[in-house]
Order: structure tokens, then C-alpha cells, then sequence
């Protein structure tokens, strides 16, 4: 079932998300309706506050994106990243290593907004699969910023927060718009 993506404005994207316990039922039908959702949305990464849900919860998929490579090791094990996606994580914890680079995002949460962000290159993050089994992945690449940022958004922090001043200054009226057309919706 496809969810409503919140937007910039709605108070739920800077809510910290809350552990999750087990993996129920309710929670295996929500990463399955986050994922149709970010699939049909063209994005590579959907959080749980991203469809109203202030959880631990985020689901990936870079599959689709050739012109932007990524490696990955599952536990210690390389892996094409192709072969792993989707991905749907629940509490995870992320340690960046290594150099950071600056490389273009977006977010469905605002349509149409784009930035170059600073990222570190590689990431590690330890998090638990919807069968309850813990996982550690190392990325880099696309995966490694899209891990970042999905993990911002578990915790509150959105990717405009991390833009320098002069992107901010650059979009300011767009995203001040794009925040009172979410609360003039709510």
C-alpha cells in the first residue's frame, strides 16, 4: 500500500525515532508499504518519519542507480550491492570512516530540492534485520550517503541541516514555501 510521504513543515520528520523491540507483524507491513512507497516515488531510501512514523525503522534500495556506484560487506563478507537491496534496517547505528566527499542529494520530503552535501566516503552500521538477526554492513559509494541520510532522518536530522550557508541562502523562499504548503495541508 503506498503511504503519504510527509514534507518539510510536518513536526514528525524531527522526531527522534523510538527503538524497535521485535519485528510484529505491524512493523514487517510497514517496511513492505515504505518500500512500494519509495519504489513508486523513484527514491533509493524511505524512514519511518518520512510516512508518519517517529520509529527506528529505514528501507534502501540503490538497485536501480547505475551511474553511481557503491561496494558493501555484510558482515565481513563483499557482496554485490545489487544483490543485497532492498535493505529494511531497524535501529540502526552508524560509524563513518574515512575521508569525507561532497556529492549531490535530494529527499522526497522535498520535491524537487537538491544540494551537494558533505559525506563521509565509507560508513559502517550495525542494525537489526526484520528476522531479528543482527547485521553489520560497511559501504561506500551511493549506499554509504544514503545510509547517512536515512539515519539522519531516524534521528531527527534532516539533509538540509546539513548544507553549507550558501545553499541554504539558495533555496530559503523554496523551502520556506514548500514548509507553509505543508502546514496550510495539515
Amino acid at each position: 500500500m503506498r503511504l503519504p510521504i510527509m514534507k518539510y513543515g510536518d513536526p514528525v520528520l524531527r522526531a527522534k525515532g523510538k527503538r524497535i523491540a521485535k519485528a510484529d507483524e505491524r512493523i514487517r507491513e510497514l517496511a513492505s508499504n515504505m518500500l512500494e512507497t519509495m519504489h513508486l516515488a523513484n527514491g533509493v531510501g524511505l524512514a519511518a518519519q518520512q510516512v508518519g512514523e517517529a520509529l527506528q525503522l529505514t528501507v534502501l534500495d540503490i538497485s536501480e542507480v547505475e551511474d553511481r556506484p557503491s561496494t558493501l560487506k555484510i558482515d565481513g563478507r563483499e557482496i554485490d550491492p545489487v544483490l543485497a537491496m532492498p535493505l529494511v534496517l531497524l535501529n540502526p547505528e552508524l560509524t563513518q570512516h574515512g575521508e569525507t566527499v561532497l556529492g549531490p542529494e535530494g529527499c522526497l520530503s522535498f520535491p524537487e530540492i537538491h544540494a551537494d552535501i558533505d559525506r563521509a566516503e565509507v560508513v559502517v552500521v550495525q542494525a537489526e534485520t526484520l528476522g531479528g538477526g543482527p547485521i553489520k554492513l560497511e559501504a561506500s559509494g551511493l549506499l554509504a550517503r544514503a545510509l547517512q541520510h536515512e539515519v539522519d532522518h531516524l534521528n531527527g536530522i534532516l539533509f538540509i541541516d546539513r548544507m553549507n550557508s550558501a545553499a541554504k541562502v539558495s533555496l530559503g523562499s523554496r523551502l520556506k514555501r514548500l514548509q507553509k504548503e505543508t502546514q496550510r495541508g495539515r
